[in-house]
């Protein structure tokens, strides 16, 4: 009991120091430099994985899946269910998992979940049937639940809020990669000649499940804990990063949950729980999500499907699906650099919403092909672009409410992926009417609470301004009680 006294008084102790540390700009640039060659690399890379086995599930619609497992699926009913019941496990797991995950060291955790998921994924090329695809699918979506929550979570360790748009923007990213690379190999495929289905030939080329478990080796052995406790700083490395944490916020000293925590710490906890479940924000958020995903989830199994309607042959229509995912990548990209520079992420997801909007608005209006591919162009890139920039990890005040509100407001808009794997019945081809007019509408409604949540951020800005006086940039903010309700917190809107 001395001991956990002690360690409190030293807590203490160094989150005041830092607020009295002088910090050299280009000591703090190596530093962050120095994080992004060890963090981004190797969270990348796991998202590109993780995202391969859900674009791929489409590329492999056009060789075989249905036919070979689910008896031929002449009203794509089946392929549908194997498709969303990823997301149903996936929606219950995600606030678990996250709030779970402050218990574990974060390299532990992430290392468990990535094992978990690879040896889930290298088990997809050995289905025969449509009940052994469905469990796989089911265990995939409970590890990959504990990962995609968690890395905002994780991210808000290390960068500050003026740095997290661009570095979730980059792993965002590999999602789009994932679809252009699943289209290039899918074409390669294509064009295979063996005794066994082309399908089962891309999952065991790509070995989607192999990467993943040698990557959760090295995220074991690499990744940085937290900036406290991690060995990947030497002491002045590691005061800067704890400085860093609290700009604009505080962290979450005495507010986790550990063996031996007090009363007061538990309550705190579970206040900080009850402020995300209780913050229409992040419900609005949600929504915004739930119609990106119903988009995400549609173009992820469909694209090529969608490909194949305008006239082009199987084969072509796999490579095709390229070039929208690359240049999704790159409006993506171009879109978190500017909301990191300007500070506003709003009105830029709220361009993004329009752009996939009016992508639908063409498909539904215009039959020429060149139109309609390039209003695929549209629809991929702001859907990418919007999930990319949907993060309220800045916003969330502290570390707790972040564990339990990103993961809510993903677990909404994973709701929007299940109706977007359940609104594009073969029955409907080859326009698809009904999957773009839902998907318009939800992409319009987007873009408006992009424009309500940003207002709303500048008007409770303002008025926290008008009350309590301008905070000093970068200072630290106490977010233990309140979290972004304590005065001095501004949101980035």
């Amino acid at each position: 009991m001395a001991s956990e006294k002690q360690a409190s008084e030293e807590e203490k102790l160094e989150s005041t120091s830092v607020a009295f540390l002088v910090i050299d700009p280009d000591e703090e640039r190596r530093l962050v430099h120095k994080l992004d060659k060890r963090i981004l690399p190797i969270t990348c890379m796991l998202y590109l994985f993780a995202f391969l086995d859900r674009s791929n599930l489409g590329n492999a619609r056009l060789q075989g899946l249905p036919e070979d497992v689910l008896g031929g699926d002449p009203t794509g009913t089946r392929f549908d269910w194997v498709n969303s019941v990823f997301f149903f496990a996936y929606i219950l797991c995600q606030v678990p998992c996250t709030i779970a995950s402050k218990l574990v060291p974060p390299r532990i955790w992430l290392a468990c979940v990535t094992f978990g998921w690879g040896m889930c994924s290298t088990l997809m090329a050995t289905t025969f049937d449509f009940g052994g695809l469905m469990a796989v699918r089911l265990f995939l979506a409970v590890f990959e639940a504990g990962f995609v929550s968690v890395v905002p979570l994780y991210f808000s360790f290390f960068y500050t809020k003026a740095e997290l748009g661009m570095r979730m923007g980059y792993w965002f990213g590999f999602a789009a990669v994932a679809g252009a690379f699943g289209g290039l190999l899918a074409f390669g495929v294509q064009h295979a000649h063996a005794a066994i289905h082309s399908w089962r030939i891309l999952f065991i080329i790509e070995a989607h499940g192999i990467p993943p478990i040698l990557l959760a080796l090295v995220a074991l052995c690499l990744l940085p804990n937290r900036p406290q406790s991690t060995t990947f700083f030497n002491d002045r490395e590691r005061a800067i990063a704890v400085e860093r944490m609290n700009r604009g916020t505080s962290a979450d000293v005495g507010v986790k949950v550990e063996k031996g925590a007090d009363v007061l710490d538990a309550h705190q906890l579970i206040a900080h729980i009850l402020m995300a479940f209780r913050d229409w924000r992040i419900y609005a958020g949600g929504v915004i999500y739930f119609g990106c995903n119903c988009s995400l989830a549609s173009i992820a199994a469909f694209l090529p499907t969608v490909l194949a309607t305008f006239g082009f042959t199987d084969a072509l229509a796999q490579l095709l699906t390229v070039p929208p995912y690359a240049v999704a990548a790159i409006m993506l990209l171009s879109f978190s650099y500017t909301s990191d520079r300007l500070q506003s992420r709003g009105i830029l997801m709220a361009i993004a919403c329009a752009i996939s909007a009016i992508g639908y608005v063409l498909l539904l209006s215009i039959l020429n092909v060149h139109i309609r591919y390039f209003a695929v162009f549209c629809i991929v890139s702001g859907t990418y672009t919007t999930i990319g920039e949907v993060t309220f990890a800045n916003n969330l005040g502290s570390e707790t409410k972040r564990a339990a509100g990103i993961p809510l407001f993903m677990s909404i808009g994973q709701c929007g992926s299940v109706l977007g794997s359940h609104i594009f019945p073969l029955t409907e081809g080859p326009r698809y009417m009904f999957l773009h007019q839902v998907s318009c509408a939800l992409a319009f409604l987007a873009c408006a609470l992009c424009l309500v949540l940003s207002m709303s951020y500048r008007i409770d800005n303002a008025r926290r301004d008008r009350l309590y006086g301008k905070p000093k940039p970068d200072s630290r903010v106490e977010t233990g009680q309140f979290a972004d309700k304590a005065p001095d917190f501004r949101y980035v809107c």
